[in-house]
């Protein structure tokens, strides 16, 4: 079952997905930019895509990381129409939304016959579907674990055995897979073979989160263009409700903004974007005054306070320490969510009860224990 795309502005170069002004369904269409667009000016981003280029066409499975709406099936798309293979199939399969009754006559097909209610002639798998071409498993880590085990053959012996067919059926595919999970925790938990992951994380893209990117502002400005099927100056949004949209956390990433754009220019008048159009999560949104910060730990918040206010990327921990780097990335998540623990958990892939635990582990005081003025009721989880 291929995955439902979202139309991120990532992508205007292809034809086929190419926009009409007459025709709605066509305008938002998902469209898929060359590979080389896909950094609107990001110095990581920059960097991710020429380690894409130089992996794709060496044989070496692509694991894709990243927040959810960080574009990782845009990069995956990207990666398969700078490859030599652009002429052939790119095939997208959604691992969490095939229902697992389902799942394996889907990756691998089955034949005339394999099982009541089949196809009278049988039906090729997405396997067979993408030879030739690239395979995109996307949320590879909520993959059933029966399904693992019969992947990790398909992809150790090259060749797929459809339901009721007596002799293997030899595929040649490009993979690339994709999740916003951490699969070393799964592998630890013991819902994700350690064998599969080392088979498919040849080469490893982590795609940073939107509040990380240095180029918001170019993102912002390119999306209101696409949206307006025009080059859109900075005279079509009003300064403050631009500054709303650099200083706003995005957990969403890329997906939410896209949408807040659309919102926006849709309900604008006079052809500009004021503040009171912006929707109802932006308009209450407020940067946390730097005085609810308790002084213990003043020092590891600062930064991304202030990085927020003024619209810049949160810092990337660099000391090369997995606990500095982990704690660093919580507190981030925390800031940009104003320590609404639901929030912060979606946004780290985790369930609340885990990030109760991280902070526990990391030694992060909740804001709920400091002895300092609390955030209002309705920012605390």
């Amino acid at each position: 079952m291929p995955t439902q795309t979202v139309a991120l502005p990532l992508a205007d170069s292809d034809v086929r997905t190419a926009r009409s002004s007459s025709s709605p369904s066509k305008r938002h269409a998902p469209r898929y930019r060359e590979i080389d667009l896909l950094a609107a000016g990001d110095a990581v981003m920059r960097d991710l895509v020429e380690r894409g280029k130089r992996l794709i066409d060496r044989g070496i499975p692509v694991l894709i990381l990243g927040e959810t709406g960080t574009g990782k099936e845009y990069l995956s798309r990207a990666l398969h129409d700078y490859s030599a293979r652009r002429q052939a199939a790119w095939i997208a399969v959604n691992c969490a939304s095939i229902p697992e009754s389902l799942a394996e006559s889907e990756l691998f097909g089955y034949c005339k016959g394999a099982f009541s209610g089949a196809l009278p002639g049988g039906m090729k798998g997405k396997v067979q579907q993408a030879d030739g071409g690239t395979l995109f498993l996307d949320e590879i880590g909520d993959m059933p674990f029966a399904l693992q085990t019969r992947l990790l053959r398909v992809l150790s012996e090259r060749e797929v055995i459809p339901l009721g067919a007596m002799r293997p059926v030899p595929v040649d595919v490009q993979l690339i897979c994709a999740t916003h999970q951490d699969l070393k925790t799964l592998i630890a938990q013991g819902r994700f073979r350690e064998d599969l992951y080392y088979r498919i994380a040849g080469g490893v893209l982590r795609l940073p989160a939107l509040r990380e990117r240095a180029d918001r502002r170019a993102l912002v400005m390119q999306m209101i263009a696409d949206e307006l099927d025009e080059q859109a100056g900075e005279h079509v949004i009003a300064p403050a409700a631009l500054q709303r949209l650099l200083a706003y956390p995005w957990p969403g990433n890329l997906r939410q903004m896209h949408a807040v754009i659309r919102y926006s220019c849709a309900v604008m008048n006079e052809g500009r974007i004021e503040l009171h159009d912006l929707p109802e999560e932006l308009m209450q949104f407020q940067a946390a005054p730097l005085a609810q910060v308790h002084p213990i730990s003043r020092a590891a918040h600062l930064r991304p306070l202030m990085s927020q206010a003024e619209g810049e990327p949160l810092p990337v921990a660099s000391s090369g320490d997995p606990y500095r780097d982990e704690r660093t990335r919580v507190i981030a998540a925390l800031n940009g969510s104003r320590w609404n623990i639901s929030a912060a958990s979606r946004q780290l892939g985790m369930c609340r009860a885990s990030l109760y635990r991280k902070l526990r582990q990391l030694d992060i005081p909740h804001v709920r224990d400091q002895a300092m003025p609390a955030y209002p009721a309705y920012a605390v989880a």
